[in-house]
């Protein structure tokens, strides 16, 4: 598909530009920044952060002059520099209100300022690209809801995982390749070096001198070498993989196959064997799910970090050995094929969910958000009264083990999510192994996050309240 003659369908889109206000600029707001000055039809005219001086060092990082830019202290400031061309930038997102900005792009990484800034873009009537997962894997259904009410979009970021990969299972489905699964790999690579005797994965190499059997070679079983290669000493399903996959299970209705995923540490070309149903060799219990793997390779091959992916079932045996023929990845009798995106651009893909939302009127996500499964947590230790549970590096809470469980409402009784544990207090006992729930853990009902979440409840499930 030519995406340009898409857009050029539109009869205002030829000659609109919309204007843009980024939230949150660290790594990947600097870099939409950058990717938003260079593409047509969009300029980049807020960029708000708690820090200034961090917007900032954004703006010129994303190639705008000094002279192009201007701190403001309100939102009277901010609108004066924007009637005189100059990009705003800002240090609350309460100074939005009244700009002339057509899209937010919320991108701080905070589940709460991003519930608050994502509520008032949409009571503002403006589209909303939803790059802070922590939020939207709790709240994002009702945003979407809110979103369509107010005429506007709701819709994940292209330029991260789960929207890239709701776009590739939407473009098999139209081609109507059935789906056994989709996933993504980690955010690591695991590069075996067999002249150093090393696997190195998350910047840390450890001895793996005898690795080459659990390796493997051509035509070996990849089922039979998984647990070998599980024996590496590295994380292989973060919190952040879950999260994503919880997303992309509410966008599209593919479900995990169970709560931590398999998280396999397979190569490339084993995909189309693992995530195939495990009464045809491979380790699913059945088709439509999402899960993910760790790459797994030589230095000298293709890196698949952050990647996305969908095992599709072929049309016939024929036309899958003419895939493989091709040198796609099929499974070794045909039937299921790999198709991949291996690369995430982070912002500088993300003004395609902008311009997507503002003149096409369309989300790069699902077409129906529905609240499918939460991202929520055992406890792997016993969690004492009186603690603290404290998000760290990649989203750890030191005692939590996350997993991936069917949405429920939140109830005393029911799972809590896993966001909404981050800095707040225990109350009860937990033990080890058990599931983290609502009674066990103080909920701060005065924010915007949970009352989001219960006002979410309410609408897609009346009646279990």
């Amino acid at each position: 598909m030519n995406i340009e003659n898409l857009f050029a369908l539109k009869p205002s889109a030829p000659d609109r530009v919309i204007s843009a206000a980024l939230v949150g600029a660290g790594e990947f707001g600097a870099s939409f920044i950058g990717q938003a000055r260079r593409a047509p039809h969009i300029e980049p005219r807020v960029v708000c952060d708690l820090d200034i001086g961090r917007a900032r060092k954004a703006a010129l990082a994303g190639g705008l002059d000094e002279s192009e830019i201007v701190d403001c202290h309100s939102g009277t400031e901010a609108k004066a520099a924007l009637d005189r061309g100059l990009v705003a930038l800002i240090g609350d997102a309460a100074h939005l209100e009244g700009l002339p900005v057509d899209v937010v792009v919320e991108a701080t990484g905070d589940p709460e300022g991003a519930a608050m800034t994502a509520l008032a873009a949409i009571e503002a009537g403006r589209h909303l690209v939803m790059v802070t997962k922590e939020a939207e894997c709790i709240i994002g259904p009702i945003l979407a809801h809110r979103a369509r009410l107010k005429g506007v979009v709701h819709t994940p970021v292209d330029g991260d995982q789960p929207s890239l990969l709701i776009g590739l299972i939407g473009w098999a489905r139209m081609l109507g390749l059935p789906i056994v699964a989709a996933g993504k790999s980690s955010e690591s690579d695991f590069v075996w070096d067999s002249e150093a005797g090393t696997v190195t994965a998350w910047e840390k190499a450890v001895p793996a001198a005898d690795f080459a059997a659990a390796f493997g070679k051509l035509g070996n079983d990849p089922l039979s070498l998984l647990d070998a290669r599980a024996k590496l000493p590295f994380p292989r399903a973060t919190v952040p993989d879950l999260c994503e996959m919880g997303i992309v299970a509410n966008h599209t209705g593919l479900m995990p196959d169970v709560a931590a995923m398999h998280a396999p540490i397979a190569r490339t070309t084993e995909l189309p064997s693992l995530f195939r149903p495990a009464a045809e060799g491979g380790l699913l219990s059945g088709i439509g799910r999402v899960d993910m793997f760790n790459c797994l390779r030589r230095p000298d091959e293709l890196s698949f970090a952050g990647g996305v992916f969908v095992i599709a079932e072929t049309p016939d045996l024929a036309t899958g050995k003419l895939f493989a023929g091709k040198g796609i990845p099929c499974s070794p009798d045909g039937r299921y094929v790999l198709l991949h995106n291996p690369v995430h651009l982070l912002g500088a893909e993300a003004p395609m969910s902008a311009l997507s939302a503002a003149l096409l009127g369309q989300s790069t996500g699902g077409a129906e958000v529905l609240p499918r499964v939460d991202l929520t947590a055992r406890a792997s230790r016993d969690l004492e009264p009186g603690e603290t549970l404290t998000m760290g590096y990649r989203h750890v809470i030191e005692g939590l083990e996350p997993q991936l469980t069917p949405a429920r409402p939140l109830g005393p009784s029911e799972p809590v999510p896993y966001y909404l544990t981050a800095g707040r207090p225990v109350v009860r006992k937990v033990a080890c192994g058990a599931v983290v729930t609502c009674a066990d853990i103080a909920l701060d009902e005065s924010t915007t996050l949970v009352r989001l979440r219960r006002e979410q409840d309410a609408l897609f499930n009346p009646g279990a309240l």
